[in-house]
């Protein structure tokens, strides 16, 4: 109905109508869904119908100005720009719309320069990619307005590099996030000394912030807990389906929740009974698929995935469909704990706990680094900590204790 009066009407995306509502129906939009936006893309029409203007004039600012004329013609529930956000897309790959202006300022230059960097040359992650990006947009940035600076790497020195990283210690509320701070502030320097942007390598003037390590046991939770969480999903529906696949790639066999949200069709080989883990600094490590991870992903795959091109395994429950994004993962944690009244932990408390009950099991520090995927033994003596057992037959008595 909604592409019969659309595209009848004659305004500038007329042409369009049919061709969007297919794009809507190929990414999995209910037909609900798909009728909503039709019909606000109609009305879109017939407001730049009635302003005289052309489908390549509308933009961001064109879409605000076509919601407030809604707001004041009285209408009660105005959509939101997310509304429009697959129209935009589907316009772009068409090429009616303009592709986006490039970066003009000398400092988001420098940010395209350093993003293109830490991708190319050094292999981060993308989620770290954008975590350094961040810092470093704060910092550059926040030099740009304070002394007036052109890329904000002008003049820059190690006393100056200092007080910034003095100030954000002061704000941040743990260790580990200060060290994080630091990383990042280090990585940008680093790239600005390698581009001949500073003379000298100015990551070598910051102290190490102040903390011991591994001065913790690792946080970790019994095997009862963990079966606790996989036994809560409800696999009559899609989403428990789902949930289980997840929770069961985390806690039995020790992925990260970039790695399960990356994890895509092609890594599963089925008949060797192995997957295929994109880990950190673009590693692909292959790991036996047990017979509960399998069986899991099978049943989420079969009955609880929705048909969708999207390459990954792990895709979002509502249209469009898409990967799953990390941090929706921890989500999935937290309802699951919440389900089986635990308190709410993330997904790397699985991961430890996989570590501690190997090891209560009998497997030694070298296997569960293999399962870990850890690059350096010393990361995974950690683990050695929580095995009270073995600990008490290598103690010593404490002197006078007897007394």
């Amino acid at each position: 109905m909604g592409t019969v009066w659309w595209a009848s009407g004659g305004g500038p995306l007329a042409a369009y109508a049919a061709g969007y509502r297919c794009e809507l129906e190929r990414r999995g939009f209910s037909p609900r869904s798909v009728r909503d936006r039709m019909e606000v893309a109609g009305q879109l029409d017939r407001w730049l119908a009635a302003g005289g203007l052309s489908a390549a004039d509308l933009a961001a600012d064109r879409a605000g100005q076509f919601f407030a004329a809604l707001r004041a013609a009285g209408q009660r529930r105005v959509p939101a720009m997310q509304t429009l956000a697959p129209l935009f897309a589907y316009l772009h790959d068409e090429q009616v719309l303009p592709a986006e202006p490039a970066a003009v300022t000398p400092a988001e230059e420098l940010l395209v320069s350093y993003r293109r960097y830490l991708t190319a040359e050094r292999g981060v992650a993308p989620l770290t990619v954008l975590r350094y990006e961040r810092m470093a947009r704060r910092f550059l940035l926040g030099r740009v307005s304070r002394t007036g600076a052109q890329t904000g790497a002008e003049d820059l020195c190690g006393a100056e590099v200092i007080a910034y990283l003095a100030g954000c210690c002061s704000r941040l509320r743990t260790t580990g996030s200060a060290k994080r701070e630091a990383a990042d502030l280090r990585s940008l320097l680093r790239f600005l000394y390698l581009k001949g942007i500073t003379a000298t390598d100015l990551g070598t003037a910051m102290p190490p912030v102040a903390g011991w390590r591994d001065t913790r046991l690792p946080a970790t939770m019994s095997a009862a807990d963990v079966t606790a969480l996989l036994e809560g999903c409800d696999r009559s529906r899609p989403s428990g389906l789902r949930d289980l696949a997840i929770l069961t790639l985390l806690a039995r066999l020790g992925l990260r929740s970039g790695e399960a949200a990356a994890l895509q069709l092609g890594d599963i080989d089925w008949r060797a009974g192995e997957i295929v883990v994109r880990g950190k600094a673009r590693c692909q490590d292959r790991l036996p698929l047990t017979v509960e991870a399998g069986e899991a992903i099978a049943g989420y795959l079969k009955d609880g995935r929705p048909s969708s091109r999207c390459p990954k395994v792990i895709l979002t429950l509502y249209a469009p469909y898409r990967g799953i994004h990390p941090s929706s993962i921890t989500q999935v944690v937290y309802r699951a704990c919440r389900r089986a009244g635990l308190p709410p932990v993330g997904g790397h408390r699985l991961r430890h706990a996989l570590a501690s009950e190997m090891l209560r099991q009998g497997s030694d520090l070298v296997e569960i680094s293999q399962v870990l995927r850890h690059h350096d033994l010393a990361t995974t003596s950690v683990y050695a900590k929580v095995d009270r057992a073995a600990l008490r037959t290598v103690a010593r008595p404490w002197p006078e204790a007897g007394r």
